[in-house]
This record gives structure tokens, sequence and C-alpha cells, in this order.
């Protein structure tokens, strides 16, 4: 989530209330995890409630209040709880609020993955779905197509995933594509990654070659790359016969350069110069 001041403040505080909620095994993540997009989807569609729960004039305590009063009956008490503990926050922007229960909506969906031992797979999952995205323009037109019904997309999503993608992958890009809320599916594809792998601690890098990397060469990769970063390091692999030899790797806006392809282009601009 991008955000500044008071709503970067009111995040942190509202995601350290989530993570106490579901280090409990009495809470149902992916449940809470619906409950939260259901209230993303009210907030953003009611523009004047959105504005009553960020009025900087009004008692925290009263917007609370309102909050249980009107969505208490919808949503579990726990997930009402935390909707009143995040609206008594102080939110720099109205849109801040839904983007910040969106965000934790998410994170609480990965944490169910990562309880189901599964948040590697989603993370894989996410990364394939966004390179077939890419790769496939007639299937990007029919997922953003601002024509299309909601059940359309997901009958769609559902025959392309299906029993295939874990469940939580499935909720995650089914909420992406049917809500969207302004983000092209690339960069919502792009934040739900970091969010996966935020939730291990670790870095993602984005490494291309021409042909797959066995085992041994992606445990070396991903040793040397940890080591270098100071951190957990998540590979997401992707072939590209254009790399025509060594690897092209990426973390975050850094590329380290070492395929063949690099080097020839980069003599050839030397030799111009």
């Amino acid at each position: 989530m991008t955000s500044h001041g008071a709503s970067r403040e009111a995040f942190a505080a509202a995601r350290e209330r989530l993570d106490a909620l579901t280090d409990s095994t009495s809470v149902d993540a992916a449940q809470l995890a619906g409950e939260l997009a259901a209230v993303t989807s009210v907030l953003d569609r009611e523009v004047s409630l959105r504005r009553v729960l960020t009025d900087p004039a009004q008692a925290g305590d009263a917007k609370a209040e309102l909050v249980k009063r009107l969505l208490g009956t919808q949503i579990s008490g726990t997930a009402a709880d935390l909707v009143a503990g995040t609206v008594r926050s102080r939110w720099s922007q109205s849109r801040d609020l839904v983007d910040a229960l969106e965000e934790l909506a998410s994170i609480a969906d990965l944490t169910a993955a990562q309880q189901a031992g599964t948040l590697d797979d989603v993370e894989d999952e996410l990364f394939r779905f966004g390179r077939i995205v890419s790769s496939n323009t007639g299937l990007r037109a029919a997922l953003t197509d601002r024509k299309a019904t909601v059940s359309a997309k997901s009958e769609l999503l559902s025959s392309l995933l299906g029993s295939r993608a874990d469940a939580a992958t499935g909720r995650l890009v089914t909420r992406l594509v049917t809500a969207p809320r302004g983000r092209s599916l690339e960069a919502g594809l792009e934040s739900l990654s970091k969010l996966a792998a935020e939730r291990r601690d670790r870095m993602v890098a984005v490494v291309t070659s021409a042909a797959p990397l066995s085992d041994p060469q992606k445990q070396r990769l991903g040793a040397a790359l940890t080591k270098l970063y100071g951190r957990p390091m998540h590979l997401n692999l992707d072939v590209d016969p254009a790399v025509l030899g060594g690897i092209r790797v990426q973390v975050g806006d850094e590329v380290i350069n070492g395929s063949l392809a690099d080097r020839i282009e980069d003599a050839a601009r030397r030799m111009a110069s």
C-alpha cells in the first residue's frame, strides 16, 4: 500500500491487529479475508459512508460504533472489531482506508495459505498466471473488458485455474480481476506477489534463463542472492530462448544482467561509441 503520514501509521496499526488475530488458531483467516473484501467493496461503492468513516472531525468511537451498527450483522464479530479498530485511526485520504482494507484481505488470504503450507505454491501460481496474461493478449483483453460481467470473468478464471491452483490463488486473482479498482492487471499481480514474499520476509528475484535451471543451479543462485541481499530470496523462474546464455535476474528495480545477449549488446554499444 502506497500512503503517507497518518494513513501509513494507521495501516501499520491495522496490520498488527490482523497479525494478532490470525496468529490465533480459532480465527479462520480465509473467512476473514472474504469479509474484509466484502467491506472493501461496500466502502468503494459508498463514497459518502467512506468519507464519514475517515472524517477527522468525527470521534473515533462514534465511527467504530457506526461500523458495528451497519456491518455487524453481515460479517463476523472478529471482522467487525477489526474494521472498527481501523476506522478509529486517522487517515490522510478516504481512499486510503479502502486500499488498506483491500490489502488486509489479501494478507489474510496469504496467511491462510501459509497456515495450510501452500504459500510457496501461491507465490509460484501468481507469477505463472502473470506470465500467461502478459503473453496472451486475447486473454488479457477478456479479463480486463469493462463490459464483461463479474460472473463471466469469474467463470473464465474458474476454467483457467480450476482445481489446479491453490484456493487462495483463486480468491486473490478473482478479486483482482472482478474488482480492479483502477489498477492494471499486471500491477495488481505484482503487488500480490510482493505481499506473498513479505509474508515470509523474503525478497522476490525474477530469474530469466534460456533453458530451465537445474535444482542445484537454483539452490546455488538462491544462496548467492540471499547472501548478497541479506534476506531470504524466493526465485520466480522464467524461460526465454532470447536469452542466449547465462541468466538475467531482477530484484525489485535492480537488474543483474548475466546473459550472453546482454553482453553482446553491451559490446556493440561500446564499439559504436
